[in-house]
């Protein structure tokens, strides 16, 4: 068996990147390189999590040697911190001051669980796949620019083996086939917020995310951090109250990516208007499993839709998201460039393709499911939205990163402002109302029941 994301030799490229990201020292990652390849390594990162080929004994050996070596390498950087005092010293006054959440309507909380699901459904389909095969499959049906869900129907068949569909998704998530929202990790971990929120409140601790995973999710179903997190837990590793916690440091090279982020809505939407609130439960939920732009990721996405929630512009919501991040972060680097991007984009300065273009010229070395790349595309496709969710989530998906995540976050954010009355019907309609779940209790929930429980908790 090839198990992704978590075998030694599969580690190390994405370590070693994951490494020079966060400033390591070039020549030491450089001499460690130099002696993973001169075992028999490779230095190319799986792009699926899993090498072809299993690994031999002794390539293996070396592997946990070498990680055990980079696990020396020191990254900090008083710039990027872990701490939530250390964060909160850097970040600027907030637009809500603390304890100011404000109610939110039903309708907004409703389009936000719906919009969510409809970003994530347009984008599972050709999740992996690069835009190159994004834009020849829509062309192929008819689809392009992006208006509907993928559709296999008329799809010629040198296109369908070049750009084969996700293998889990597809049977549930093409227009000749959708019948509700799928299940999804995007949809599963909110329904898994809600259920913490409701349980703990604002004492939430990272202890009870830890506890809700192992009671709920098996470790099939969760992916890179978080399956590297869920490994460290079962091997007793520490979830301390300073400093990054043990359980997302250890042999993780993905404590940077979307993982969080995608984690983090229902924090946002349970405290409409506080987005540092917000922020501060996406930060104990993301702790579990990132660090640094990882952790902030989450605290971003808490912000963008607790701001959706009661503001009236995506501007709005973008001014008071960036608020709650490090002034010189990565990651607030990252989405201000993207919503430059976006501005330009919403102005006609920019075409589609153009602007793109310059994302991936920017971010195109990190991995697809990384955070800097998609936050900027999540910002870029916010901005140029100018709050129309079908625009909004086409161009999330269009990009070709992580296109249900990013097409979740921007649908969710963009179906607060509009709220489900604004959403267009032929999006809605094939979801019945209907969210699918691997969690155990019920397989479905209905959304707008979803939405009900989320007003309650607000304050």
């Amino acid at each position: 068996m090839r198990l992704t994301w978590a075998q030694p030799e599969d580690l190390v490229a994405h370590e070693l990147v994951a490494l020079a990201e966060q400033g390591a020292e070039e020549l030491t990652l450089e001499s460690v390189a130099r002696q993973w390849q001169a075992a028999g390594g490779s230095l190319q990162p799986e792009r699926s999590g899993a090498s072809a080929q299993a690994a031999d004994p002794q390539l293996r050996l070396v592997a946990r040697q070498v990680l055990a070596q980079l696990a020396e390498v020191d990254t900090t950087d008083p710039a990027e911190p872990n701490d939530w005092a250390d964060i909160t010293a850097q970040i600027p006054a907030t637009p809500a001051a603390p304890g100011q959440s404000v109610a939110a309507d039903l309708d907004r909380v409703a389009g936000a669980w719906w919009g969510r699901s409809v970003g994530c459904l347009l984008g599972k389909p050709v999740e992996k796949i690069p835009r190159e095969g994004i834009e020849k499959i829509a062309r192929a049906t008819g689809n392009w620019p992006i208006r509907n869900y993928f559709t296999a129907q008329g799809l010629p068949e040198d296109v369908a083996a070049r750009w084969p569909w996700n293998r889990r998704s597809a049977p549930t998530s093409l227009v000749e086939n959708i019948n509700g929202m799928p299940e999804d990790d995007d949809l599963n971990f909110p329904l898994l917020a809600l259920d913490l929120f409701e349980t703990h409140g604002d004492a939430l601790t990272t202890s009870d995310v830890a506890q809700a995973w192992l009671a709920n999710l098996p470790g099939g179903r969760v992916f890179t951090a978080e399956r590297a997190a869920y490994r460290n837990l079962l091997d007793a590793r520490a979830i301390t109250e300073t400093g990054a916690c043990e359980t997302a440091t250890h042999l993780n090279p993905f404590r940077e990516w979307i993982g969080a982020l995608i984690r983090a809505d229902v924090y946002g939407w349970a405290r409409p208007g506080d987005v540092l609130a917000a922020a501060k439960l996406a930060w104990v939920d993301a702790r579990l499993s990132h660090t640094r732009n990882g952790i902030y990721g989450a605290m971003w996405a808490a912000a963008l839709c607790s701001a959706s929630l009661v503001a009236e512009s995506v501007d709005e919501v973008l001014d008071a998201a960036e608020s709650v991040l490090p002034p010189a972060s990565r990651l607030l680097e990252a989405v201000r460039s993207g919503r430059t991007a976006g501005e330009d984009l919403r102005e006609g300065r920019l075409e589609d393709d153009e602007a793109i273009d310059a994302l991936h010229a920017q971010y195109g070395h990190l991995h697809w499911v990384h955070t800097l790349n998609n936050a900027a595309l999540i910002a870029m496709a916010v901005a140029a939205s100018n709050g129309d969710h079908a625009r909004g989530i086409a161009l999330a998906v269009t990009a070709g990163w992580d296109t249900d995540s990013a097409g979740a976050t921007v649908g969710s954010v963009l179906g607060a402002l509009t709220g489900k009355s604004g959403l267009d019907p032929a999006w809605t309609d094939p979801l019945h109302g209907r969210l699918h779940t691997s969690l155990p209790g019920p397989q479905t929930h209905d959304l707008d029941h979803l939405a009900t429980r989320t007003l309650q908790v607000q304050r």
